[in-house]
């Protein structure tokens, strides 16, 4: 197989602190001989497991960039034991410009994977961290939120695995990221995605939805920093106790594709529920309003399951197709 052209400026096996990129060459009007460079930092310290902590796979989602910026200008490195690698915004051309998807292919990096070395640009970069950082892993977490369309509860998440002491291993992990939820998620199709590629390598896999519409909150961004700690504590990486919140973490499940609720229409969203709300089977969830003339009766979205609701659609114009709704069941 051809060699992946990306190069990185550090060394994964130096001891010590490396801020540094992963460059892309990439030639353009602007630069012929350019590259994009992925910022990228490393804390080695010994031996021990290496955990890949990642943001920005989706260019408008920001607590995890938040958070890993953050973690990555951290002084020290005698409370860390063993290898953190630290990539603030895995699609650094989307989140540049503040994009779900790349603005230089229109690809969305995690429905590519495992990605192909001789592709676009968003293949390359599936393609490194599938045959290069992904396998010097031991540890994953990939930190996201509802971007500019969606908006969540705040929660980690794992899924079911073949693997069943593996997927004990990810719900261990998920539980001690410490977000607010954690979620047993059901994803709307599996295939393509940073996740899948993860846990198929068999790796310790976390997951997040931290918010969303397009912005953090001090609140998002607290837990965003605290389960960046609380992981690698789990990990055996870095010393220190977890710090877990006040309340006990609401397990949630998506047992079934019931758990979403999608627009069949065009028009404008009339919200009934809000996030975090407990809804029965049949209630009204939202209507929908024709906004091409007057006096249309609007048309009534039910819910499909009992449960809480989790996340939801944010802009107030839907189209057909749109994931209006997720409902979690309470566990």
């Amino acid at each position: 197989m051809r060699n992946n052209p990306i190069s990185a400026t550090i060394d994964f096996d130096k001891e010590g602190i490396q801020h540094g990129f992963l460059r892309l060459p990439y030639s353009s009007d602007e630069s012929a001989w350019g590259a994009i460079m992925i910022p990228i930092t490393q804390f080695k310290n010994g031996d021990g497991p290496t955990a890949l902590m990642t943001g920005g796979n989706h260019g408008d989602e920001y607590e995890g960039p938040v958070a890993l910026f953050n973690f990555a200008g951290r002084p020290q490195i005698d409370d860390i034991q063993g290898r953190v690698i630290i990539i603030p915004a895995m699609n650094y051309p989307a989140f540049q410009q503040a994009r779900r998807v790349s603005p230089i292919d229109r690809l969305n990096l995690n429905r590519i994977f495992p990605g192909r070395p001789d592709g676009s640009t968003t293949e390359v970069i599936a393609d490194y961290f599938s045959r290069y950082l992904v396998p010097m892993s031991d540890y994953v977490l990939d930190i996201h939120s509802g971007g500019k369309t969606l908006d969540f509860v705040p929660f980690s998440a794992s899924h079911i695995l073949d693997d069943k002491h593996q997927q004990k291993l990810c719900e261990e992990a998920a539980k001690a990221f410490g977000a607010p939820y954690r979620v047993q998620m059901l994803e709307i199709d599996a295939s393509g995605l940073y996740d899948t590629q993860v846990e198929e390598s068999g790796k310790v896999f976390v997951t997040t939805e931290l918010g969303g519409a397009g912005t953090t909150s001090p609140e998002s961004v607290g837990i965003a920093r605290r389960g960046v700690d609380n992981f690698l504590i789990h990990a055996g990486i870095l010393k220190g106790e977890l710090h877990l919140p006040e309340t006990e973490t609401v397990s949630l499940d998506m047992p079934d594709f019931r758990s979403y609720l999608f627009s069949e229409h065009n028009g404008l969203v009339e919200p009934c529920v809000s996030l975090g709300d407990s809804v029965r089977e049949g209630q009204v969830m939202a209507r929908i309003h024709n906004i091409e003339r007057t006096a249309v009766p609007t048309c009534e979205y039910r819910a499909p399951r009992d449960g809480m609701v989790i996340a939801r659609h944010v802009p107030s114009l839907a189209k057909i197709g749109d994931c209006l709704y997720v409902i979690g069941e309470v566990l």
